[in-house]
């Protein structure tokens, strides 16, 4: 008779374990028996994740890891891990520490000088990029904008001029204030995907120009619950700038600092602003 290998090494480690995002089925095996093999499991809400482990029936012992004590809770960790013990590290669904706590533990790990052990599997991100259709080369992810309205717009307006799609979080009580937000300051001819409660009984994913998504989601009160990933395209193509264009945009850049410059150049020359700060930008990188 032969036994399965230990999932885990003989070496103390820090699991950082993905989640299922809600449906119960997409929890791996691995992730499972590092769960069930650890001597105690890091949770951003330990009430949440004891639910998770009761359905898997696992009887390791929880503690809390979240946003208000993370500094203090990977003190923890670090001397369980130096007494030779093995810890995990979830959040509340999908993969720790992108856009969860987690990542300053991580690093304080790292620091300490022990292994960090990546189990992977659900992300809301990587699922809805999955189901979205863009075909870039590549994305950006932004993870959750500002919760203030000057400052996500101004968030907004630094992502402008990348060419590759933009993934956000949101949340449902923030959902359309961050679209409108979206629309107001890129341009409405993007196309956004709408992703909500990713794997749940509720799913949702819808494709359509950014300028139509307020009223989207204004149409019906039922697409503002859940948890959302946001999928914006990328700048469209810049048209080419005429030849006075690029001289005023290269005096101000002499002078200005990037965004200031392409405002200026715009008023100056009538050219579209953000042709111009996406010219400024390959300026000044090249």
């Amino acid at each position: 008779m032969t036994t399965s290998p230990s999932p885990l090494s003989s070496t103390p480690s820090l699991y950082v374990v993905a989640t299922p995002l809600g449906n119960l089925q997409d929890i791996g095996i691995r992730a499972q028996a590092v769960l069930a093999g650890v001597d105690a499991i890091a949770a951003e809400d330990t009430r949440h994740s004891q639910r998770l482990l009761d359905a898997l029936g696992i009887r390791t012992k929880l503690f809390a890891l979240h946003e208000h004590n993370e500094q203090a809770a990977v003190g923890q960790v670090i001397r369980m891990l130096e007494a030779g013990r093995q810890v995990a590290l979830i959040s509340d669904a999908g993969t720790p520490a992108i856009s969860d706590p987690g990542a300053r533990a991580v690093a304080r790990v790292r620091e300490a000088g022990f292994p960090v052990v990546p189990v992977p599997g659900p992300c809301a991100a990587i699922a809805a990029l999955s189901a979205s259709g863009f075909v870039d080369d590549g994305f950006r992810f932004v993870g959750f904008l500002p919760a203030k309205q000057a400052a996500r717009r101004a968030a907004i307006e630094d992502l402008r001029a990348q060419t590759v799609p933009l993934v956000f979080y949101e949340s449902p009580h923030r959902i359309a204030e961050c679209v409108a937000d979206l629309a107001a300051v890129l341009e409405p001819v993007r196309d956004i995907v709408i992703a909500r409660e990713i794997t749940k009984i509720y799913e949702q994913i819808a494709r359509m120009p950014l300028g139509a998504a307020p009223a989207w989601l204004a149409a019906d009160p039922n697409r503002c619950r859940g948890e959302f990933v946001l999928i914006v395209a990328g700048a469209p193509a810049a048209e080419g700038l005429g030849a006075e264009a690029e001289r005023v945009l290269a005096l101000l850049l002499a002078e200005l600092p990037v965004k200031s410059a392409a405002r200026l150049a715009a008023e100056i020359t009538g050219a579209a602003r953000n042709t111009l700060y996406a010219r400024a930008l390959e300026l000044k990188g090249g």
